[in-house]
């Protein structure tokens, strides 16, 4: 088997994983599911590798390449446009396709073309075609939204250092940046103000649903309380007369919840499907000795797909979740948010130096 040959039978089995339907030409069946990837299809620049329709509408393009090591998948971004612009056989409607992919066997990068400055990110597997559905139905994506549509933050019964807290991270996020760090010291307000932030996400930015991760089992009853207890500016309600939120327990997360808080310990549960000594969850993992043996790697899971967050706020943001956990955080297709009190290099360092409000002890 060639290597070119292997990495689109691995792309095949990842698209046939999130639900779409793979077709060749000769079988070209658009009626068949709600998503459906066409390999090699016919462009006026040459075949596609893969043309996606959902609702039997093309919206995508991929172009797949062997794995080729110290190579960067980025270059054929400009190659993947061409296809994306191309003139498509049997389509009268020759506006450019929306949702740009690169993939070999084992990385994918994706581009939303609707996006304010588009650029690609890696994604850790393909979105189902129902996500895709969902984002041609929005007039604007999540990006555009934080961009251009995020109102002033009311200030009352707000500290100076939660007022920058929200502000920076709101620009941070405003530029697309994919991780930020809030420095704040303890007893400055760090989940109140994650909370102001969290309601601004879904009321103004249009998120779907947010991960509150915490260190401990003991935390996250704490986080829940104070969830309870948050009262918006602007409205009159409690957070959780608003929106749903769940505190994970269980080896499912609830479709209609908005806010779930978790342990890191408990995700890898539901995403690899191995059950979860509840104890495990009590101890804060920077009290571990843990060695590169116990590193913790997941699969994709069709009931828990990439797509499931738009943000992970990481609470008490340990640099032990970096270093065995991380694939659990680079699972998910979203921004992360670190909250802590007592960085260090490492912590700098996952955030991509990017400190988006600094309130510090002294």
């Amino acid at each position: 088997m060639t290597p070119e040959i292997k990495a689109r039978q691995q792309i095949d089995d990842k698209l046939i994983q999130a639900g779409w339907v793979v077709q060749d030409i000769k079988q070209l069946n658009l009626g068949a599911a709600t998503g459906v990837a066409v390999r090699e299809y016919p462009t006026d620049t040459g075949p596609a590798d893969y043309v996606l329709f959902v609702n039997r509408t093309a919206c995508g393009v991929i172009e797949a390449k062997k794995d080729s090591a110290g190579e960067n998948i980025t270059v054929t971004e400009s190659q993947t446009e061409r296809y994306a612009n191309a003139s498509l056989k049997w389509r009268k409607d020759n506006t450019p396709l929306r949702f740009l992919f690169e993939a070999t066997g084992q990385i994918i990068r994706f581009t939303d073309n609707a996006d304010p400055a588009p650029r690609s990110r890696e994604i850790f597997h393909f979105y189902k075609p129902e996500q895709l559905a969902a984002w041609l139905a929005q007039p604007n994506t999540l990006r555009r939204r934080l961009a251009e549509q995020m109102p002033a933050l009311p200030t009352k019964n707000l500290r100076d250092c939660q007022i920058s807290a929200v502000t920076g991270l709101e620009k941070s996020l405003a530029l697309n940046k994919p991780r930020a760090l809030v420095h704040m010291a303890t007893g400055a307000g760090k989940t109140f103000t994650a909370i102001t932030s969290v309601y601004r996400l879904l009321k103004f930015g249009g998120a779907k649903r947010i991960l509150f991760l915490v260190d401990t089992r003991n935390l996250g009853k704490q986080a829940h309380q104070e969830f309870m207890a948050y009262t918006p500016p602007d409205d009159g309600r409690k957070f959780t007369e608003l929106y749903n939120v769940q505190r994970l327990a269980s080896p499912s997360i609830d479709p209609h919840s908005q806010v779930c808080i978790s342990t890191i310990q408990r995700m890898y549960s539901i995403l690899s499907g191995e059950p979860i000594d509840e104890s495990a969850e009590d101890l804060s993992l920077n009290e571990l000795q843990q060695t590169a043996r116990q590193e913790k790697f997941v699969h994709y899971n069709p009931a828990v797909p990439v797509e499931t967050f738009d943000f992970i706020i990481i609470d008490e943001c340990h640099r032990s979740i970096y270093n065995l956990w991380k694939q659990v955080l680079d699972y998910f297709d979203a921004s992360l948010i670190g909250l802590t009190a007592t960085p260090d290099k490492r912590t700098f360092g996952f955030f991509n130096e990017n400190i988006v409000a600094e309130y510090t002890y002294e």
